[in-house]
């Protein structure tokens, strides 16, 4: 969904939510963002931090065909699109030896998230490619009859995480990392920077 009057501003709730990843991590440079959508995510990340690279995973080429010719969504030297799994990209990323530092899952299907995506096999993947620094950003739903077991999935790979919601949204965001989360004096630090920059995107 994009607001036409004001294309830069987030419309849903879990955009917004997913964006409290920079608490975690406020300087990202290897972004992985599974399930482009109309792009909002990478577009927003690509203006912010225009020196990082971004991939995005994305199993749909009418998707990606969409995201660009009606949400402004734009590829570049920077900015890049695989039309692929994603558990089947990251996998293979994890063989290769490669690290993101910020990672979103936000791969849906018409109902829900793929089963493969929701494993504790998957998610340890996941965490392979992670950086010692990094953040993963995970959108779910909030009325799940899967909550409990995706939450106690993600406890089993990563310990403890941030389960985000908002009034008026169904779903949540979970973040989560490899060390130990930061303190609330951290995340007050690490936010104050964010402010501004995020003020165009509604967040």
């Amino acid at each position: 969904c994009m607001n036409t009057a004001n294309p830069r501003e987030f419309v849903f709730h879990y955009a917004k939510m997913s964006m409290a990843g920079l608490l975690v991590n406020p300087n990202p440079q290897n972004i992985l963002i599974a399930g482009l959508g109309g792009g909002t995510l990478p577009t927003a990340l690509h203006e912010m931090f225009p020196n990082a690279n971004i991939e995005v995973l994305e199993i749909d080429q009418a998707v990606v065909n969409v995201a660009r010719d009606f949400f402004h969504y734009v590829e570049n030297d920077k900015v890049s699109t695989h039309v692929v799994d994603a558990r089947v990209f990251i996998k293979r990323a994890g063989l290769a030896g490669r690290k993101f530092d910020f990672i979103v899952l936000d791969a849906f299907t018409g109902e829900y998230i793929p089963e493969h995506m929701l494993t504790q096999e998957f998610l340890e993947e996941v965490k392979q490619i992670l950086t010692p620094e990094g953040v993963v950003v995970a959108n779910t739903f909030s009325t799940s009859a899967l909550y409990d077991h995706e939450s106690e999935t993600y406890r089993a790979v990563f310990g403890d995480f941030f389960n985000m919601k908002m009034s008026g949204s169904g779903n949540r965001v979970i973040i989560a990392q490899q060390q130990p989360l930061p303190n609330a004096a951290v995340l007050r630090a690490n936010a104050q920077p964010l402010y501004e920059p995020l003020q165009p995107y509604a967040v």
